[in-house]
């Protein structure tokens, strides 16, 4: 069975999502992302996924105050958060972890400093340090998706496997905020060339047939799948008879039966 992870993304502190990774192109569908991660996790949500893009494009005066909103977030919740965007140090990992993040994703800095990774790794464990490779074209992009690296996406994940990367976030940014379908075919070429690592997917999903798509990705090591702008749109069936129509009137504190936090809720190792 593939894990929904619903992601939130924090831009000045709101959360908000981008069209294609342009900044340019944002809506923000939620002034308070504390609030929207515990409505998630009523829902039944097993893990969070959250971006920081501000710490992603290189950091703003908005970075600090997107951090308190990450430890706000991992305080309020009692299942794994994985955070992503700017995480660039030994010290950066580090800070994160103490916020009660569970897993941190590496981008940028993996292309960069491809040591890191591995310091990281062998410091903190592959399941709580994972790479997220967010490609266009098959290219690697860095710094908040702005800059190309030149990179190849499979080529970059044979590497970090190496290094002893158990898990990847795979983002197609063409496809993301889009709703438009995932790239099947890169995570099924990605998936052929890895032997240890397993995928999570990101970008593209629109409704329930594309989450059938990816579970029938389970042969090339996809296992989980982030999903956007779908869930805040309400594009799936099941939805209406959530709460999400009269989420003011809902107690955020009474949860259901997702896993807790510390237990890794995927099937693979990391």
């Amino acid at each position: 069975m593939t894990l929904i992870i619903p992601a939130i993304d924090l831009r000045d502190g709101r959360c908000v999502r981008l069209y294609q990774g342009s900044y340019e192109a944002e809506t923000v569908y939620f002034e308070d992302p504390v609030k929207m991660a515990k409505l998630w996790r009523v829902q039944n949500t097993r893990v969070l996924h959250v971006v920081d893009l501000d710490a992603a494009r290189g950091g703003s005066a908005d970075r600090a105050h997107n951090r308190d909103v990450i430890a706000e977030i991992c305080a309020a919740l009692d299942i794994p958060v994985q955070v992503g965007g700017g995480i660039r140090t030994m010290e950066d990992i580090e800070t994160m972890l103490n916020l009660g993040v569970y897993r941190v994703v590496l981008g940028t800095a993996a292309v960069r400093d491809p040591d890191l990774v591995t310091k990281a790794i062998k410091r903190f464990g592959c399941s709580h340090v994972v790479v997220g490779i967010d490609a266009k074209n098959g290219e690697v992009r860095v710094q908040g998706w702005l800059e190309g690296s030149g990179q190849d996406a499979v080529e970059m994940a044979i590497e970090m496997e190496a290094r002893g990367v158990r898990r990847f976030v795979y983002t197609d940014i063409s496809r993301d905020g889009t709703l438009q379908g995932p790239n099947v075919e890169a995570y099924r070429a990605l998936g052929e060339k890895l032997t240890r690592a397993r995928i999570t997917a990101s970008g593209g999903i629109g409704d329930y047939r594309d989450l059938l798509s990816i579970q029938e990705l389970a042969p090339y090591r996809v296992d989980s799948v982030i999903v956007g702008r779908a869930l805040y749109e309400n594009a799936f069936p099941c939805q209406q008879f959530w709460c999400w129509n009269k989420k003011d009137d809902v107690d955020l504190d009474l949860y259901s039966t997702a896993q807790l936090r510390g237990t890794p809720p995927t099937t693979g190792p990391c």
